[in-house]
C-alpha cells in the first residue's frame, strides 16, 4: 500500500486530453453506463459514488464537463474509502471508484503505479491528488482547492440525485453558492469562451502582474497562448513544414504545439530536446521559453515534465 502523499496543490494539465487515452467505443451514448447521470441538461444521478470501468469511462469524461470527478483507485481485498468525504460535499463532486487490477487501461492513462491512488477529472483533464489516503483535514483541504480549480475553468454544477427506484425521491441537497472568480480570471475565462484569446492573455498577465505567484494564472496564460497558436491552423500543413524543415526551430515549435494539443508530450519534449543543442542563442531562447510553457501546461507532478526538465538542465548547464 502507498504511504500518503499529498502534493502542494492540485494544477490542470491544459492541453492533455483523457479522452485520447481511454477506450470510448462502449460507452453508451448520451447516459452514464456508471451512474446512470443523463448528459445533457442539469447533471443527475442515482448515485454520487459509482463504479467506472475502462468500458464505460468515457461517460465520466462526459460527467467531468459538469461536476469535478474523483477517481479512486483500488484493488481486490482494499475497499474504496474516499465515499463518505466525497459524498459530504453534497453534490459538488462525485466518485467513480475504480479496480486497477481490472481495467489497466485507466491505471495506464492516470500513470497509477501504487494503489490507493486518488487523481480528478475536470472538463476532461486529469489532475493527480495524492497517493493513499491522508488525514480527512488534509483530504478536505486538497479537495477544496480542486473545487476552487473546477470553478476558474468552468466546472461548477452541483449534482442532483434522481429519484430512488421506488418512486420515493432522495433527498437532494440546496446547491451552495459559488464564489466568484477574481476579476481577471473571469475576464479571462468570459474571453476564451469568446475564442478571444488575446484579451485572455491580456487578462491573465495583469493578474500576474498583480500577483506573480498567482500559479492558476501562469498555467492559465500557458494553455492560452497555446491555443492562440493553434487558432486557424491546419495540422497537415504544420507537420509538412516540419518534415521539410527540420532544422528549423519555428517549424519544430509549431509542431510541438499540435503534439501538446494531442496529449503526445513526450513527442513535443523529444522533438525539442534533440533540437536545442543545434540551435543558436535566440534559437535556443525560443525552445526552452516554450518548453516552460508546456511544463505549466502539463503540470510539474507529470513524470514526463520531471524528466524533461532534467534533460534541459543538463543542456543548459
Amino acid at each position: 500500500m502507498a504511504q500518503p502523499s499529498v502534493p502542494p496543490g492540485p494544477s490542470l494539465r491544459g492541453a492533455v486530453d483523457l479522452s485520447a487515452l481511454v477506450r470510448r467505443a462502449n460507452a453508451p451514448q448520451g447516459q452514464d453506463a456508471a451512474a446512470g447521470t443523463a448528459v445533457p441538461g442539469t447533471p443527475t444521478a442515482t448515485s454520487l459514488v459509482f463504479a467506472a470501468t475502462d468500458a464505460t469511462f468515457e461517460s465520466v469524461l462526459e460527467l467531468s464537463n459538469r461536476v469535478p470527478v474523483i477517481v479512486e483507485f483500488y484493488a481486490p481485498g482494499l475497499e474504496p474509502a474516499m465515499g463518505a468525504v466525497v459524498e459530504s460535499y453534497a453534490g459538488r463532486l462525485v466518485l467513480a471508484t475504480v479496480d486497477g487490477q481490472a481495467n489497466p487501461q485507466l491505471a495506464q492513462a492516470f500513470q497509477v503505479r501504487e494503489v490507493p491512488a486518488v487523481a480528478a477529472i475536470i472538463a476532461g483533464r486529469p489532475v493527480n491528488l495524492f497517493l493513499g489516503i491522508p488525514a480527512d483535514a488534509e483530504v478536505r483541504q486538497v479537495l477544496d482547492e480542486l473545487l476552487a480549480l473546477a470553478a476558474q475553468n468552468g466546472v461548477t454544477a452541483t449534482l442532483e440525485v434522481a429519484p430512488a427506484a421506488d418512486g420515493e425521491a432522495a433527498p437532494t441537497p440546496p446547491e451552495p453558492a459559488e464564489e466568484p472568480l477574481p476579476l481577471h480570471h473571469q475576464e479571462a475565462y468570459d474571453a476564451i469562451a469568446a475564442g478571444d484569446f488575446a484579451t485572455a492573455i491580456a487578462e491573465y498577465r495583469k493578474a500576474i502582474a498583480e500577483n506573480p505567484r498567482d500559479a492558476l494564472a501562469v498555467a492559465g496564460l500557458a494553455q492560452v497562448s497555446l491555443l492562440q497558436r493553434l487558432d486557424g491552423v491546419t495540422a497537415a500543413d504544420v507537420r509538412a513544414a516540419a518534415a521539410s524543415a527540420p532544422a528549423d526551430a519555428a517549424a519544430q515549435l509549431a509542431v510541438a504545439d499540435l503534439d501538446v494539443s494531442g496529449g503526445h508530450l513526450e513527442d513535443a519534449f523529444g522533438r525539442l530536446l534533440e533540437l536545442f543543442t543545434s540551435l543558436d542563442a535566440d534559437g535556443r531562447n525560443a525552445v526552452r521559453t516554450r518548453l516552460l510553457e508546456y511544463f505549466e501546461i502539463a503540470g510539474a507532478e507529470d513524470p514526463r515534465v520531471l524528466d524533461a526538465r532534467r534533460r534541459l538542465t543538463a543542456l543548459l548547464y
